[in-house]
């Protein structure tokens, strides 16, 4: 109870919850250029996230303080000092935060978390499942999933990797 002698009350506390966390995101700036820049920060982001999943519902639902605030500014400078439209800045935070967010929580729920219970599941999935009705899917599984050293966390790179080469296009093509 004493801690409400410093916050009004928990939707104050839950506000500076979340800004501290936006805090601990890494946005290095300097010589980088704006792909590096981007791709460290949703790595960082992506790192914050797992490290506090109660957070990942909240992120952008609470009222801002001065780190999320600090946060989003430096995103925007980023992209508009590197000759970013304002039109294409809105759609890049959109992609980028879209895809890091979704892929966060979408890892957060998947039935496995580590390669060995990926490896686990997939096994169990092709001795219940009739492999010649669903073809594609048990080749999918033996040529990819259960492969050694599967990670399905290793898709995150990959997949923020093609984003950035998209943004990268469209900022050339503006």
């Amino acid at each position: 109870m004493s801690l409400y002698n410093h916050v009004a009350n928990k939707n104050d506390l839950l506000d500076g919850m979340i800004d501290t966390l936006f805090s601990e995101i890494d946005l290095p700036g300097g010589e980088l250029g704006w792909k590096a820049i981007m791709r460290q920060r949703a790595i960082s982001l992506r790192t914050v996230m797992n490290r506090h999943p109660w957070a990942i519902g909240l992120m952008g639902r609470r009222t801002p303080g001065p780190a999320t605030l600090g946060h989003h500014d430096a995103i925007i400078g980023c992209f508009l000092d590197a000759g970013f439209s304002t039109e294409l800045v809105a759609h890049a935070i959109s992609a980028l935060d879209g895809y890091i967010y979704g892929f966060t929580l979408q890892e957060r729920n998947l039935a496995f978390g580590t390669p060995d219970e990926t490896s686990e599941l997939a096994k169990a999935f092709l001795r219940q499942f009739p492999v010649k009705e669903y073809p594609r899917l048990a080749q999918f599984t033996i040529e990819h999933v259960l492969q050694p050293g599967y990670d399905y966390g290793e898709e995150y790179e990959f997949g923020l990797d093609l984003i950035l080469e998209g943004l990268e296009r469209a900022h050339h093509q503006h």
